[in-house]
């Protein structure tokens, strides 16, 4: 086993690792998309192998999948046809101005920005690539919830899963790293075949509901929801024709958000 993240520069792996065999960040994306009226101009930043941005197409959508990863984009294209694809960095992009009736971030993509400066980079990139009256739809974790909270941080996870035959075993800790403002996560994998272990390691910016308010706000943006569930990665998931939630104390958020006319 190589690769700078096993997941990431493997996709088949990744997708063996989480079927997502509903289609759940893509329905709840598309019903968020339905319930506001959005365009069908979709631009899915941070695409990864291309199911959500695939099933989008599928509703009838014309969709720009968009990712830093050409190991993604490759093999997006090859098992997900339908959207475009193209190589862009999170932290600030140019798709064309008002291209976009909608911008989606699914599964804490957005939370890669760690520091104001690229947040602000990519919020400032959505509202060039947005018409007036646009959307910002996003899911990720959400920062308040580690206010006090330790549940997720006192044991490692241990998983194991097959592909093609062989077992990978992951054992994964997640800390807080208070002065960055950042979730770290080390992961290390090893398979059955005898390679030695791979240590990997990422990071999340720990956003706050009222932090992230105020950087919408600040780029022309008026939130329309921002709640923690129901959602495709909460407990129970999200199912269609649920009501969304009013609180955000949950570990994930759920963000609805729409570009000012003006």
């Amino acid at each position: 086993m190589t690769g700078d993240n096993l997941l990431t520069d493997h996709p088949a792996l990744y997708e063996a690792r989480f079927p997502d065999r509903e289609r759940l960040a893509a329905r709840w994306t598309e019903d968020c998309l339905r319930r506001h009226a959005a365009g069908p101009r979709v631009l899915d930043m941070g695409c990864g192998t291309g199911r959500d941005a695939a099933h989008l197409h599928g509703a009838g959508r014309t969709v720009t999948g968009a990712d830093l990863s050409e190991a993604m984009l490759a093999h997006a294209r090859a098992h997900h046809p339908g959207p475009r694809y193209v190589r862009a960095d999170l932290h600030g992009f140019d798709l064309g101005r008002s291209a976009f009736d909608a911008v989606v971030c699914l599964d804490s993509s957005l939370l890669y920005c760690h520091t104001n400066d690229q947040l602000d980079g990519f919020l400032a990139s959505c509202r060039h690539a947005l018409t007036p009256g646009g959307l910002l739809v996003a899911e990720l974790r959400n920062g308040a919830y580690f206010l006090g909270r330790t549940d997720l941080l006192d044991r490692p996870a241990v998983d194991a899963f097959t592909w093609q035959g062989r077992t990978y075993r992951s054992r994964t800790t997640l800390s807080v790293d208070r002065a960055a403002q950042l979730l770290r996560r080390t992961r290390v994998w090893t398979s059955d075949d005898g390679s030695p272990p791979v240590p990997q390691h990422s990071a999340w910016r720990l956003l706050f509901p009222h932090e992230l308010r105020h950087f919408l706000t600040a780029h022309g943006f008026e939130v329309l929801e921002l709640h923690d569930g129901p959602g495709p990665r909460t407990e129970p998931p999200w199912r269609e024709g649920e009501t969304p939630g009013t609180t955000a104390d949950g570990d994930r958020m759920h963000l609805v958000a729409r570009l000012h006319t003006h």
